[in-house]
Order: structure tokens, then sequence, then C-alpha cells
């Protein structure tokens, strides 16, 4: 283990941890930005984008992270529940605070958002499907690797689906290519910078996962160290770090007058944080599944999605700063109880 040998004080080990994280959100950021210039390369319309190329961009710290846990379990470095349990929590956790406060948060920049009711029934049925399925495989409080064959296959057929929808419907302005086909800001000129900046995001996805392994072992230590649940902890702390770029890259959007890239990053997120990085981790591991998250989070964030889900339909796809509002205290009541209730695993 990395602080193994090393005498640090459990102010020096948040030190340690929070500049980690900070180095993560940072680094994956670089990532997002070159990996969203690219699919703008291979013109990709810019939802198909937030829910595919993009989500995918901004949910590397939760892959990472799971890629991390799991090589440390298979080699002993890193406790098989702890480990479990704290991606499982940052991973759920990001996931809810995406849908509730990162979303509120937009809805607030915004002032209002629309979102139309094909894209509700295309993205949003899934993503909380998605979620069923997590509660579904993770009832007997194990992810084996069947359940991560079945959750990553998932992802496979999902995404084959988006993209055979999207080339019957794509057009060249859903990028942000003018009508004499000037390319927009961030998208590679040619195949030269093209191939600049995949170099780019391959070294910046490097110093995410070594971010996140010192995440990781830090966080092993404060809940050997305090008994705090590993779960609440990725919950409250790695959770909230890794919905960052979700929120950067959400803001970025409606700052450039798109609200089709921060609707599909933050939807097509909470599909591809479960499918990809619980599913990818347990094909390699497998994962102990904490009670907390079968019970409380998982179901939490099924119901929070479908209220979201309804709202949007009842109110033909708008929501407003009432509803932003309605988010933000959904966010609060789910921290407080989640804390007063499920604190040990």
């Amino acid at each position: 283990m990395l602080f193994m040998n090393v005498q640090v004080s459990l102010f020096g080990i948040f030190a340690i941890g929070l500049a980690a994280i900070a180095l993560l959100v940072l680094s994956s950021n670089i990532a997002v930005n070159k990996l969203t210039g690219l699919a703008g390369y291979f013109r990709l319309s810019t939802t198909f984008m937030g829910v595919t190329v993009v989500s995918l961009a901004t949910s590397i710290p939760e892959i990472a992270a799971h890629l991390t846990a799991s090589v440390g379990i298979l080699t002993n470095t890193l406790d098989y529940e702890i480990g479990s349990a704290v991606v499982l929590g940052a991973n759920i956790g990001s996931d809810v605070v995406q849908q509730t406060l990162i979303m509120a948060i937009v809805i607030l920049i915004a002032g209002t958002l629309r979102f139309k009711r094909y894209f509700l029934w295309k993205s949003m049925g899934p993503m909380i499907g998605t979620t069923l399925m997590c509660i579904i495989l993770g009832w007997d409080r194990v992810y084996s690797r069947l359940d991560g064959l079945i959750l990553v296959g998932t992802f496979v057929a999902y995404t084959y689906y988006l993209y055979w929808d999207e080339r019957k419907h794509y057009k060249a302005e859903d990028n942000g290519f003018s009508e004499d086909g000037e390319l927009p800001e961030g998208v590679p000129q040619n195949g030269r910078e093209a191939g600049r900046d995949a170099l780019l995001a391959m070294a910046a996805l490097a110093v995410t996962i070594v971010s996140a392994m010192v995440a990781l072992q830090v966080t092993e230590i404060v809940v050997d160290q305090t008994g705090i649940g590993g779960s609440l902890i990725g919950v409250m702390t790695l959770g909230i770090a890794s919905a960052l770029p979700e929120l950067i890259t959400a803001i970025a959007g409606i700052r450039n007058g798109d609200a089709g890239l921060p609707l599909g990053t933050l939807i097509g997120s909470n599909i591809t944080n479960p499918l990809v990085a619980i599913g990818g981790g347990a094909l390699l591991s497998t994962y102990w599944v904490p009670g907390p998250l079968v019970m409380w989070d998982l179901p939490w964030e099924t119901i929070t999605g479908a209220m979201l889900w309804a709202f949007l339909w009842f109110n033909k796809g708008k929501i407003g700063k009432g509803g932003a509002i309605y988010l933000i205290v959904l966010y609060i009541v789910y921290v407080t109880l989640r804390t007063i209730f499920f604190a040990v695993d």
C-alpha cells in the first residue's frame, strides 16, 4: 500500500486525499475536452455526443476508480469489502448528485430547459431501467462476473441502437458546423491535430487513474481509522467529486447556447456509470454490495429519476427554476437521511 511505511496524521491523509481528488477532476476535465473535440471531428450530433462519447468521457473518474479498485482487490492491496463499498458508493452517489443537484444548477443557469418527449423515452427511460437492473443484480449483495457481463453487454447493445438511430437523423448543424463548413472551436482541423488530441487525452487518462488509486487508498485508511462506512464516504466525497466533470461540461454547453450536450451528458452519464464502471469492475474482480446501496441509494436514484421523468412528461418537457429548487430539496433529503440511518455498511 502507498502509505504503508509512512507515518502521516489523519489531517495529512485528508489533505493528500483532497489533492488526489482535485487532480482527478482536473485531469478528467482535460480528457473530456479533448474527447469532445474528437467526437465533433467524427461528425456526431451534440445530443448523441452527450449520451455516449461525452458521458463516457465524463465518467472517467468513476471508471478509473473501479478499474483501480478491481486491480487492488485482485492483487490483495485493497480490502475487498472496503474497496467495493467505496467505488460503488462513489458511482451511485455521483448519479444521484447529477440527477438532482447538478441538474438543478444547470437549470438555474439556463433559466429553463426543454426536453423532447422522444428524448425522455430514448434516454431517460433506459436511465431508470439501468438503475433497476443494478438493484436486481445486487440484491444478493454481490456483483458477480456474470452480472458484470450483463451490464457491459447492455451498454454495448444500447450504444449500437443509439448509433443506428443517429445515422438516420444526423444533421451537420448539430455539431455546431456553419453552412460554409467552418469547424467549431475545439474540434481538430485535420488528422494530425486529431492524433495529438488523442495522445493528450490518453495522458490525462493516465493521470486520472493514478489519482483515483491514491484517493482509494486514502479512503481505506480513513475508513479504518474512523469506522465510517466506506459507501458513505464514497457517496459524500468521491461521488460529488466524480460528478464535477459532468457539471463543468453541462455549464460549458449552456454557455455556448447548446442544451443538447448538457442534457445528453447528464442523462447519459447515469447510464454509463453503472453499465460500464460497475459492470467492468465486476467483470474483473466481482464486488461486495453494501446493504445501504440496495436498500437506500439505488432505490432513491430510481425514484428520483422516475419523478423527474414524470415531472417533465406532464409539463411537456419543460422545467424551470421551481423544478430546480425541488431537485435541490430532494438531494438534501437524500444526504440527510443517508447520513442518519445508513452511515455504517
